[in-house]
């Protein structure tokens, strides 16, 4: 044993070092092409936010002046100034605005109510359909959660028209409601990825509740759903981003004030004349407005998130 010692010890591959002192390892070719490879992509990821933060800081006369300018030209706050209605029409148009009004806390009230309302219904009904696909035994129950599955690959814009012809039969066009329906209940997605987690819940648990004298339905909500607080959470997060940045849809459905979403109004600072142009300053500070939740959101869960995809087996 101590001749193996010594031959580790004297090993011409070992580093001999002072005693408090760490071995500084030359980086390898492959890990500085790594990290250069990441932080190009980082850069590039961020290019389109920069440009935002950009424009949005320019006055919008002067943008036609000098627009492949790295730095914000003309500065100016008066693009968020026409976005929160601080600007008259006259202002607006003096700098170069479309002169269009943004009513911007109405559209904010209805992407927030639209987006809730989503979310909770959507996180809550397909945990429901997730456990019965996961915990409850009954005939065909695999076939029907692969034709269930089967909707994953149908494209959204194929499901468009349709879901149209049925808000409008419904009298729902043009209203919060009507906006939500489409996707307020479950999605395949959700339904899938909570699942995946309630098949690695242990069975002991919910046999011991059921000796116990508890019925599923008490143990769904008393047991498996606390249990599983972490993938709902990163659910509905994930669930309301997709909803607060929905545009087609809202589109389509809505046509007044009382219904339009956020992502929606910033058509309005397009041009509204044919003399004047695009209002790029006013669009872009809506857009970094609307967009800033939902960053502040991520940014916040993120680490949750990608621990509960990870745990949930998702690839």
């Amino acid at each position: 044993m101590a001749v193996l010692t010594t031959a580790r010890a004297e090993s011409p591959d070992t580093p001999v070092t002072a005693p408090g002192k760490r071995v500084r390892r030359r980086p390898s070719f492959g890990r500085v092409v790594a990290w250069a490879v990441m932080v190009a992509i980082v850069l590039i990821t961020l290019l389109p936010f920069y440009w935002i933060v950009r424009t949005a800081l320019s006055s919008n006369t002067a943008l036609t002046s000098d627009p492949s300018s790295p730095l914000p030209v003309g500065f100016s706050w008066g693009g968020f100034a026409r976005v929160f209605g601080l600007q008259s029409t006259e202002e607006a148009l003096a700098q170069g605005g479309a002169g269009g009004s943004l009513n911007f806390w109405r559209y904010l009230l209805n992407s927030t109510f639209v987006a809730t309302l989503v979310t909770v219904c959507q996180v809550l009904f397909s945990a429901m359909a997730a456990y019965a696909f996961a915990r409850l035994r009954w005939r065909g129950r695999d076939r029907v959660f692969g034709l269930f599955l089967a909707g994953l690959m149908v494209p959204t814009i194929f499901t468009l028209l349709p879901n149209f012809v049925l808000i409008k039969e419904l009298g729902l066009v043009d209203s919060l409601l009507g906006i939500a329906l489409p996707t307020m209940f479950m999605t395949p997605f959700a339904v899938f990825f909570l699942r995946q987690f309630f098949m690695n819940l242990p069975l002991e648990m919910e046999e011991a509740a059921l000796l116990d004298g508890a019925g599923k339905v008490r143990i769904f909500f008393r047991l498996s759903l606390p249990m599983a607080s972490a993938p709902l959470i990163t659910l509905g997060v994930l669930t309301y981003i997709t909803a607060w940045n929905d545009y087609f849809w809202p589109l389509m459905v809505s046509y007044s004030d009382s219904s339009r979403v956020l992502t929606v109004a910033l058509s309005i600072f397009r041009s509204q004349t044919p003399q004047s142009g695009t209002d790029w300053a006013g669009l872009m500070a809506a857009t970094l407005v609307a967009a800033l939740p939902m960053l502040v959101l991520f940014g916040v869960f993120a680490r949750r998130i990608v621990n509960s995809i990870g745990f949930s087996g998702l690839k």
